[in-house]
C-alpha cells in the first residue's frame, strides 16, 4: 500500500512538472511570450520564420537562407533571462540543455556552438554587421538601423 501511494504521489510530481514545463514554453505563458524579439540584418529578405525554422538555425541544422545567404546565429550569454525564454519558447527546451547539447557536439567534434554576445546592443551591432545574421533582444529594445523585427510563425 505504502508503495502504491509513493507511485501515485510520483507521478502527481512528475505531472505537475511536466505541466509547468508546458506552461512556460507557450505563448502566453508563464515564460512571457513577447519577452524576446528575434532579429535579422536589415536586407535579409524574410519577413517570418517558424519557431521550428530558427530553431534549426540556432543548432545549425538549416545553414542557408533562402537567398543562399549563410545563417549566422548569434545567442546571448547563458546566463539572460532573454536567452532562457527564448530556449524555452523556440527550441522547447532551457538554455542548460542547449549547453548540453552543444558540449556533445563540441566533444566529438562535430560542430560548435553559435557566438554569444554578453549584451543586447553587442548582439545587435553583430545582426547590423552580418547579412546572414540572426539573434534576438528583449522585446521592446530598440533596435536601430540595420536590424529588423522578424515575425516567429
Amino acid at each position: 500500500m505504502l508503495k502504491s501511494r509513493t507511485l501515485t504521489a510520483l507521478r502527481l510530481a512528475l505531472l505537475l512538472v511536466i505541466s509547468v514545463s508546458v506552461l512556460v514554453s507557450l505563448p502566453g505563458g508563464a515564460g512571457g511570450a513577447g519577452s524576446f524579439t528575434v532579429v535579422v540584418n536589415a536586407a535579409n529578405p524574410s519577413g517570418s520564420l517558424t519557431a521550428d525554422e530558427i530553431s534549426k538555425m540556432f543548432f545549425k541544422k538549416m545553414l542557408r537562407w533562402t537567398d543562399g545567404e549563410k545563417v549566422l546565429p548569434v545567442d546571448l550569454g547563458e546566463q539572460s533571462p532573454v536567452r532562457e525564454s527564448f530556449s524555452a519558447q523556440i527550441h522547447g527546451r532551457p538554455t542548460a540543455a542547449v549547453k548540453a547539447y552543444w558540449q556533445k557536439m563540441i566533444f566529438s567534434g562535430r560542430d560548435v556552438p553559435p557566438l554569444e554576445k554578453p549584451s543586447a546592443e553587442d548582439a545587435l551591432a553583430y545582426v547590423r554587421a552580418n547579412p546572414g545574421a540572426i539573434g534576438y533582444v528583449a522585446a521592446g529594445t530598440n533596435l536601430g538601423n540595420g536590424v529588423k523585427a522578424l515575425a516567429v510563425r
